[in-house]
C-alpha cells in the first residue's frame, strides 16, 4: 500500500511512522518535504513563508508522482497537510487553493490511505515554549475539515488515529488486516 501520514507539527506523526516501518516489513520511508528540501539546500524562513508552505507543497507532489508506481511506501505529509498550513497562514489571501486541486486530487489519488494525526486533548508530545499554538491548533482544525469533512472530495480513505503510540499502531494495522 501507498500510505501518507499527516497532521498539524508536534502531533507524534514521525513517532508513528517509524513504528510502523518496524513492523511493516518491506515498508520504505519517504522523509516529509521539509526535511528533503533542507538537505538540498533550500533555506526556510522563520517563521516559514507562504512561500516556503508553496515550496513544500511543491515538493509533496513531485514525490507522490515520482514515486506513482512503487508500493509499500509510507510519506511523511501529504499535499493536504501543506494546504492546511498555507490556508492559515497569515498571507493565505494569496494563496489560491482552486489552482492546484486538479494536481492535488489526481496526485492523492496514487495513495491507499491517508493516516490523520490529530492534536489531542491531552497531548503526546511535550511542546517548547517557543511553540505557537493557537497557529498548530488553527493548522489541525483546517486539517480536520480537508481530511474528515472532505470538501473536495480527494477520493482518498483517511483514517483518524487516537492514544498512545502503541493505540495508534494498533488501528493502523487492524485497518490494514495485521493487527
Amino acid at each position: 500500500m501507498r500510505i501518507a501520514v499527516t497532521g498539524s507539527h508536534r502531533v507524534g506523526k514521525s513517532t508513528l511512522i517509524e513504528a510502523l516501518e518496524d513492523r511493516l516489513a518491506g515498508y520504505r520511508v519517504v522523509d516529509e518535504p521539509y526535511h528533503l528540501l533542507e538537505e538540498e539546500g533550500y533555506e526556510f524562513a522563520s517563521p516559514p513563508s507562504l512561500e516556503d508552505f508553496l515550496e513544500q507543497l511543491r515538493r509533496s507532489l513531485a514525490v507522490l508522482e515520482d514515486e506513482a508506481g512503487e508500493r509499500d511506501i509510507l510519506f511523511d505529509r501529504c499535499p493536504v497537510d501543506f494546504i492546511g498550513y498555507l490556508l492559515t497562514h497569515e498571507d493565505a489571501s494569496s494563496f489560491d487553493v482552486d489552482e492546484w486541486l486538479t494536481r492535488i486530487k489526481s496526485t492523492l489519488q496514487t495513495l491507499d490511505l491517508i493516516i490523520f494525526v490529530p492534536i489531542e486533548e491531552r497531548d503526546r508530545i511535550q511542546l517548547p515554549a517557543h511553540e505557537d499554538l493557537e497557529s498548530r491548533a488553527e493548522v489541525d482544525e483546517k486539517l480536520v475539515w480537508l481530511l474528515l469533512d472532505d470538501p473536495f472530495e480527494w477520493g482518498v480513505e483517511v483514517l483518524s488515529v487516537h492514544g498512545s503510540r502503541t493505540t495508534r499502531v494498533t488501528q493502523v494495522l487492524e485497518r490494514l488486516g495485521r493487527g
